[in-house]
């Protein structure tokens, strides 16, 4: 026999226990009397199978603890009893009494109440094989038809109409709720009714009937007969729950005759009046892709671009070629998309990264996420779902210039930055476009220069009034300057042959340990921390040469204080080095600058922005050491440039440099902090023309863990290019791997010390992505704000996985995904967080210091929408600063308090999110990061059926259980593979299932995720 798990052992016991109540034993508590019932009845119930042996599934049940035993005295526990007693057994007080039945022969007359083992049909097993035998049925074309359908005579109907078979109840502000069913025999020939079930444990759903039927007391129903169940439903929390009712008939009773089915759906949906108003405000309808019609010829009259961006001393020497889409590449995408086309440039692509496919398989990638980009930013063109056209109007501070409203500017969606340009033009005209250059950003509009063309034309003396009644169409566009840039970079990869750089291997020879310098730690905090502390000797000792060197720096480790404290030593402690400090955001590049100026002379430090920055965003206290005069921002000549000892700006802007021919070798260090963050291309552009090999150092910063690059393009994420250099050289080069447990310290430091989590937020992710290495380090203090917080499932334990029966929607024509219940419950932990201001042992809090995630652009809109609500209720004016986005707009950030919407209810979607990298299921990255952003309180809501399929959530929703912080919703523990089978039974039957590959150009990340366009230059 096939050894069994534990658990399977113990879901026979529970069977077991099932028969006993079906066959009215469960007052049975003698262990020799259970095993003898158990193997002279139980075991043989199921011909050509046996169960193991009593013993074993009595360990199994006492190991689980789901009975009590004291000598020879077994009890099942309470908790047992109440879930595996029928919420729609009525017990059987008096004997059952059939109507009247002519011609009726003896053999069917009916069973005494106490049956036997033959007789117990209507358990758990009796619902496990009918919903196998439906599910199989459902495969069957057709079928699903059949089954909702009345047939023979038997018509099922409620105090409320199905449609298509199912019930829909939405339950209002109200704990209960009650549904009469009538089955009625419409033909005429008598039916009998013997088995009515839902197919899985739902204890917020009761059923009863007054006769009680079941397989051994089936109702004979005479044709115009008709009978009553009530369907209840109970429950205190808001979601969805659904429920498949299986129905069974039978003409007569003989063995041989076969049953016939009918199944009703009934979904409950308990809301709140919050619910109701983010409930979706129409039916989803996928938007359909635009009929094809050529592009017309037309001409563009050019507008006037600000003056004074910047005052460009820099001469440019080093060419900045166009790169732009080869005609080939239509064709290399058709190839891509048929597994049996081939042609050398999918072959590149199919080939593993070297150094002889480089330069080649990079720039045909970023063609690829050019290509989609195109398609993506005509999601915001106007006219489109949310605007029918457009309107300009003149500026009240400079009549040259004019004002056109653009929802969602101020959110880089789309991104639009000073010297950016987009095109309008009059609806009903096609022959000319007017560009106009975008001067300023406001909130959520932008100031526009145009030609005199077209100021003249609606300008009626100095009256600009004409202008505001006319309906302009409006296209974006995007600045390819940043493809641009990283095109030259991998074909200067090649030219400045950085192999030794990319293709990082071991010396030939082994080398003896550096000598390694003593220092003085301007931060004497790193000085605790030993390996903060190596990483900084080893940068500067130079030790991993011509390598990388690398600082693998976990969430809250502190790599960029580590970066700084190293830049700062190399300034102290030599006397020939110029350091280029990079990050791919100017908000990182700010930081570093921060943190540098604070031991380093200013006048040796130069921040420089890019002219597209608005000075208003620029730190006050980084302007005396920028390239910001005024509203201008200067580029000094090569040989000023080269003077200063560290420059600091981002990766893009670091391509001015190579343009301006500063020379490989000049700079000594380039320091690329949240190097993850970045595609690899990106990540070469301060290399690639500036690093020399032998005598260079580049030290990368970064997790690999965490999440990398936001790419577009389907084929560009097929083939790895949201991979970082830093997850590259980690995960390919055995100079960064672990040998023998332990890092090569010459090479990379793994920082080990947490100093922003609280102990039980950090324990999940420490054991799933970093080997349990990390260390709680964070201030006992302020870890422990939230540990005596009343809501706490338990006291001590600041972490919530709070369960939600939701359900995935979407709205309109947006394919986005939103899930109303989990913004319900989400409401109302903030609420009890800001109602708890000043209570004893609470610390104060701010909506500032509380963050919402939530993966999918709908969900943060709809939490958006209901945090208004809660702020006028609760007449908090600043609500604003309550920070909700996407885990990716997280990234790198913190929060005294952290809320997670996990929105998937849906198994139908989960291969959809792994297939295009969306969500938290299936995406070890994405979990990762939304854990580890809490200081001292994380709660997740979300459904633990779901996320459960995936074994990340597994085991922090395990670890909740186990610590005794979970909370709402929690499913029954019948069987699993069942239960989402009849997740997916319900599902089903929807009328048309929503196609979820509708034909578009768009990409699915922009669809669902709408990520912020890139402002950083």
């Amino acid at each position: 026999m096939v050894k069994m798990s534990l658990r399977a052992l113990c879901q026979i016991g529970l069977d077991f226990f099932e028969f006993l109540n079906e066959t009215e034993r469960t007052s049975i508590t003698d262990r020799l009397q259970l095993r003898d019932i158990y193997n002279n009845e139980f075991r043989r119930r199921t011909p050509g199978t046996k169960d193991p042996n009593f013993g074993s599934v009595l360990h199994a049940l006492k190991v689980c603890n789901k009975i009590t035993r004291r000598k020879d005295n077994i009890r099942f526990t309470p908790a047992v009893r109440d879930q595996y007693l029928d919420q729609w057994h009525t017990p059987r007080h008096t004997p059952r009494t059939h109507q009247a039945q002519p011609n009726r022969r003896a053999s069917l007359e009916p069973r005494p109440d106490s049956c036997s083992a033959d007789d117990a049909e209507t358990g758990v097993r009796a619902r496990r094989k009918l919903a196998s035998n439906l599910m199989t049925k459902l495969r069957v074309e057709g079928y699903l038809a059949m089954l909702i359908t009345d047939k023979h005579g038997i018509s099922i109907t409620a105090d409320s109409p199905f449609e298509n078979g199912k019930l829909v109840l939405c339950v209002q502000n109200t704990l209960e709720y009650v549904v009469k069913l009538n089955v009625k025999n419409t033909g005429l020939q008598s039916v009998y009714f013997t088995y009515y079930t839902p197919l899985h444990w739902l204890r917020y759903l009761s059923l009863s009937d007054e006769k009680s039927v079941t397989k051994r007391s089936p109702l004979f129903l005479n044709p115009g007969d008709s009978y009553e169940i009530e369907v209840r439903f109970r429950c205190e929390l808001v979601g969805f729950f659904p429920a498949t009712l299986a129905f069974e008939f039978k003409p007569d009773l003989e063995p041989a005759t076969a049953a016939f089915h009918i199944v009703r759906i009934i979904e409950a949906q308990c809301i709140t009046s919050l619910g109701l108003e983010l409930a979706p405000v129409a039916p989803y309808k996928p938007r359909s892709l635009p009929a094809f019609t050529p592009d017309l010829i037309y001409r563009i009259i050019d507008g006037q671009p600000p003056e004074g961006l910047s005052d460009m001393r820099l001469r440019y020497v080093v060419e900045l070629k166009p790169y732009r889409i080869p005609p080939y590449m239509n064709q290399l995408i058709t190839q891509l998309k048929q597994r049996y086309l081939y042609s050398d440039k999918k072959k590149v692509l199919e080939s593993p990264l070297s150094w002889e496919n480089y330069t080649e398989k990079f720039q045909t990638l970023l063609y690829l996420e050019e290509l989609q980009m195109e398609f993506d930013i005509r999601r915001y063109n106007i006219p489109n779902e949310d605007t029918e056209f457009a309107q300009l109007k003149r500026d009240t501070h400079n009549p040259r210039l004019l004002v056109l409203e653009v929802p969602g500017v101020s959110e880089n969606r789309p991104s639009v930055l000073r010297g950016d340009s987009l095109l309008v033009y009059p609806q009903g005209e096609k022959e000319v476009k007017y560009r106009g250059y975008v001067h300023s950003v406001q909130l959520d509009s932008v100031r526009l220069g145009f030609s005199p063309e077209l100021l003249n034309r609606y300008m009626n003396g100095k009256d600009f009034s004409l202008i505001e009644g006319i309906k302009f169409n409006v296209e974006f566009t995007f600045n390819r300057l940043t493809l641009r840039l990283q095109h030259r970079a991998a074909e200067f990869a090649r030219t400045h042959k950085l192999s030794s750089v990319l293709f990082p291997a071991a010396p030939p020879m082994p080398r003896e340990k550096p000598d390694l310098p003593t220092l003085k730690l301007f931060d004497y905090q790193l000085e605790k921390n030993p390996e903060q502390y190596q990483a900084v000797q080893h940068i500067v000792a130079g030790s991993s040469r011509p390598a990388p060197y690398l600082v693998f720096g976990p969430p809250g480790t502190g790599k960029t204080v580590t970066l700084v404290e190293a830049i700062k030593q190399i300034e102290k402690t030599q006397t020939f080095f110029h350091i280029l400090a990079c990050a791919p955001s100017n908000s990182a590049a700010d930081l570093l600058c921060s943190k540098i100026c604070g031991h380093v002379d200013e006048h040796k430090v130069y921040r420089v922005y890019a002219s597209s920055r608005d000075p208003k965003l620029v730190p006050e206290h980084l302007k005396g050491c920028s390239n910001l005069l005024g509203d201008s921002y200067i580029f000094p000549a090569k040989e000023e440039l080269m003077e200063f000892r560290i420059i600091v700006t981002t990766l893009l802007t670091a391509g001015r440099f190579v343009s301006g021919d500063i020379p490989p070798g000049h700079f000594t260090h380039i320091f690329v902090d949240e190097a993850g963050h970045a595609v690899e291309t990106e990540c070469l552009v301060p290399l690639a023309g500036l690093l020399n090999t032998e005598t260079g150092q580049l030290v990368l910063a970064g997790d690999p863990k965490q999440l990398g690059p936001i790419l577009r393009s389907p084929f560009a994420l097929k083939y790895e290019m949201e991979m970082s250099l830093l997850e590259r050289l980690m995960t390919n080069f055995p100079l960064y791997r672990k040998n023998d447990g332990v890092y090569n310290n010459c090479y990379v430091t793994k920082l080990l010390r947490n100093y922003r989590s609280h102990p039980a937020i950090l324990k999940i992710p420490n054991e799933l992505f970093y080997e349990g290495e990390l260390q709680a380090c964070a201030e006992e203090y302020s870890r422990n704000f939230y540990c005596g917080w009343e809501y706490l499932p338990k006291p001590g334990f600041p972490v919530i996985f709070h369960g939600v029966a939701g359900l995935d929607a979407r709205e309109s024509t947006s394919p986005s995904f939103f899930n109303v219940a989990e913004v319900e419950v989400l409401m109302d932990y903030v609420r009890k967080l800001l109602q708890s201001q000043g209570k004893k042992g609470v610390a104060k809090i701010a909506p500032k210091d509380i963050g919402i995630i939530a993966p999918y652009r709908k969900q943060v809109q709809k939490i958006r929408q209901a945090l208004d609500k809660v702020g006028k209720d609760l007449k908090c004016k600043d609500m604003s600063n309550l920070k909700v986005g996407s885990v990716e707009e997280f990234q790198g950030q913190e929060r005294r308090v952290i809320l997670v919407s996990a929105v998937r209810s849906s198994a139908n979607y989960m291969d959809f999110d792994k297939k295009f990298n969306l969500g938290f299921i299936k995406n070890e990255k994405r979990f990762n990061v939304a854990v580890t952003r809490a200081k001292a309180l994380l709660i997740v809501v979300g459904n633990p059926l779901m996320l459960s399929a995936d074994p990340n959530w597994a085991s922090f929703i395990e670890y909740c259980k186990e610590e005794g912080g979970y909370s709402g919703f929690s499913h029954a523990e019948e069987d699993e593979m069942i239960v989402a089978k009849l997740s997916e039974l319900y599902i089903s039957i929807e009328a048309e299932i929503m196609s979820l590959s509708v034909e578009t150009t768009e990409s699915v990340v922009q669809q669902q995720l709408d990520p912020e366009w890139r402002s950083d230059m």
